[in-house]
Order: structure tokens, then sequence, then C-alpha cells
């Protein structure tokens, strides 16, 4: 029968070179010098430092451009919210989403259902294959997945027919 996966998942190289990009800006950025403006990466989770909550929003900034133009949809992203770290310094704990979670997955085979096509939906780990008889409405379910989690950047791979 044909099939498909519906994934989620980022080129994580690209997003390791999209924070270097932004960590060389901070560093040769005139409004920067001086303050303690950085950004890391560590498994799947970026860090954002700055002086002010301000700075930090400069610095997102900063990294969504430099993402966006490496191709990485920025919906990928899940910002958590601004902590202060002592003095006057704050941070913010940025995670890379990857995999559906189980809830997506669940909204993923409702809609399938609704949408009274002759395809099934089944959650398989951080993945949902989609198997059914035609090509063609594997084709129509693509869409209205698409259309219907928009909110989620979602790849479709495994095309087995």
């Amino acid at each position: 029968m044909p099939s498909f996966d519906t994934v989620l998942d980022p080129n994580l190289v690209e997003v390791k070179n999209a924070i270097e990009q932004t960590s060389r800006e901070i560093g040769t950025r005139f409004d920067f010098k001086g303050s303690s403006a950085a950004v890391e990466l560590k498994d799947k989770e970026i860090t954002l430092f700055g002086d002010s909550d301000f700075q930090i929003g400069q610095v997102d900034d900063i990294l969504k451009n430099k993402l966006t133009k490496r191709n990485v949809d920025v919906r990928f992203l899940d910002a958590g919210k601004i902590e202060k770290i002592g003095g006057d310094k704050v941070k913010q704990v940025v995670k890379v989403r990857s995999g559906i979670a189980t809830e997506d997955g669940k909204k993923i085979q409702a809609a399938l259902k609704a949408s009274k096509l002759k395809v099934q939906g089944a959650i398989q780990g951080d993945a949902v294959r989609v198997t059914g008889a035609k090509r063609d409405d594997l084709q129509m379910a693509m869409a209205l997945i698409k259309k219907d989690l928009a909110d989620l950047p979602l790849s479709f791979d495994n095309f087995r027919d």
C-alpha cells in the first residue's frame, strides 16, 4: 500500500551555522560592544544572553534572520521566558523542536478521519505514517495536513508506492 511519513525534523547543521554567524555578528556590531550579549547551542537548546530584555530581543532578531537566510523555518523554535541570572544579566532558553509531539500526532489523525479520505494515520515514535489505497488520496492528505496544521513546519518523506 502507498504510504508516507509526516515528520518534524529541522536541519541541525544549518541551525549550528546560523548560531555561529549570529555569534560573529554580535562580536562585530557596535551596539553590542562591552555587553554580555552571546548565543550558544547545546543539545537542541539555544541559549541567548544579554544585559536587558531589549538586548535579548535584538539577539533573537539576528538569530531568526540568520536562520531564515539558511532556509530553516523559525517555527522550529520554541522560546522560553526571559530569566534573570544575576546582577543585570538575563538569559532566554529557546528549544529547537524535533519530532512530532503526541498531541500533534493525534491532531493529524483526527484531521485525516474528519476529512473522509480513504487514508489512515498511525503514530510511530516521533513521526506519523499515513497509508492509503491510492496515491491521489495521499497527495490530498498531504495538502490537508499542511492546511490544518499550519503552525508546525511539517515535512513529508518515505513516500512509497
